[in-house]
């Protein structure tokens, strides 16, 4: 009787494992990778700001990330990050820079013409997330600064990062779409995307341009 039991219990399990999916079968996203939609273009708002609690985050715009072999998007959209900069010196906001870190050491001298440091702008050098050992928070909450508008490359490294990371500050942010590239249009609008349905992000990142930030 035992030993019916037994063949009875390895024939049932023997049963329920040939039911069960093998791996080669598991469905994933890559299953359904050609067939994605793409969502909506986003809505662009116009935005008002105060200068004396703003900072214009001017991230990564030296020639060692920002070029022609690499990203040539972001050299055509120095024009429209260069107006938005004399804009946001016109009008007193704060303005920070930001250069890459290793292998990417550039300067300030490193800068395109259109995007100059003047003066003694502060500047900080860090990876992709411009907070991580670098002085770029106290540096904005010594001036009192609430809201920060940010332009530069590369929209899903150093963009990304430090728009998260603002926002994980209590900061309000807001990104001149106009001003903020990749190597491809893919990364700019899956940064954009992520920027506006991440959570905690939709509610203090507001996406606009540098003609409708004032």
């Amino acid at each position: 009787m035992n030993e019916r039991r037994q063949i009875l219990g390895a024939l049932i399990v023997a049963a329920s494992a040939a039911c069960l999916p093998t791996a080669a079968a598991a469905h994933s996203i890559l299953d359904e990778w050609g067939s994605v939609q793409t969502p909506p273009p986003p809505s662009l708002s116009k935005v008002t700001v105060d200068p004396k609690t703003t900072a214009l985050l001017v991230l990564d715009l030296s020639k060692d990330t920002c070029n022609r072999e690499v990203r040539p998007r972001c050299v055509a959209a120095l024009p429209q990050a260069g107006k938005l900069l004399a804009k946001a010196r016109a009008k007193g906001w704060f303005v920070v820079y930001t250069l890459g870190a290793l292998p990417t050491p550039g300067t300030p001298a490193d800068l395109w013409p259109e995007v100059a440091l003047v003066g003694h702008e502060p500047w900080v050098r860090s990876g992709p997330d411009k907070y991580l050992s670098t002085e770029l928070e106290k540096i904005l909450r010594n001036r009192g600064i609430t809201t920060v508008v940010i332009i530069g490359t590369a929209s899903h490294g150093a963009v990304l990062y430090t728009a998260g990371g603002s926002v994980f500050r209590g900061f309000n942010v807001v990104i001149a779409v106009d001003g903020v590239t990749a190597e491809s249009t893919y990364a700019e609008q899956y940064t954009l995307w992520h920027l506006q349905n991440a959570p905690r992000m939709a509610a203090k990142v507001k996406l606009s341009s540098t003609e409708l930030i004032d």
